[in-house]
């Protein structure tokens, strides 16, 4: 396995555990939003997902390593067809962007229910 290859697998590899990380806060954001529990930590998650989101729209909706994986030899600059399925892999906005609304909803609830008992 050539040197490009390795460094490949290794960007891919980055990005999968960034993605599990970003999506465990994303989890968190609704399994907090449902329990009622918009606090710090909700926040942290918040701006972890919030981060990562901005810098998806901000590269015009693509993933700032795909053209690193370009370069290092993937001709589509994919970095998530080893380690995720295709199919959920390709629609990940379409089933990000709907959790999102979510958890926005459920946290604005839980602010405003916590500032009528102030």
């Amino acid at each position: 396995m050539g040197r490009n290859q390795v460094a490949l697998r290794a960007v891919k590899a980055f990005h999968t555990l960034a993605w599990f990380s970003i999506e465990a806060c994303m989890v968190y954001l609704l399994y907090a939003g449902f329990r009622g529990k918009t606090d710090r930590r909700a926040a942290t998650a918040a701006a972890v997902v919030a981060g990562e989101t901005l810098i998806f729209v901000g590269n015009g909706f693509h993933c700032p390593l795909t053209p690193l994986a370009r370069r290092l030899g993937d001709p589509t600059g994919s970095v998530t067809d080893i380690y995720l399925p295709r199919w959920f892999a390709h629609n990940l906005p379409a089933i990000h962007v709907p959790l999102l609304v979510l958890a926005i909803v459920l946290h604005r609830r839980n602010f405003r229910k916590q500032h009528r008992k102030s």
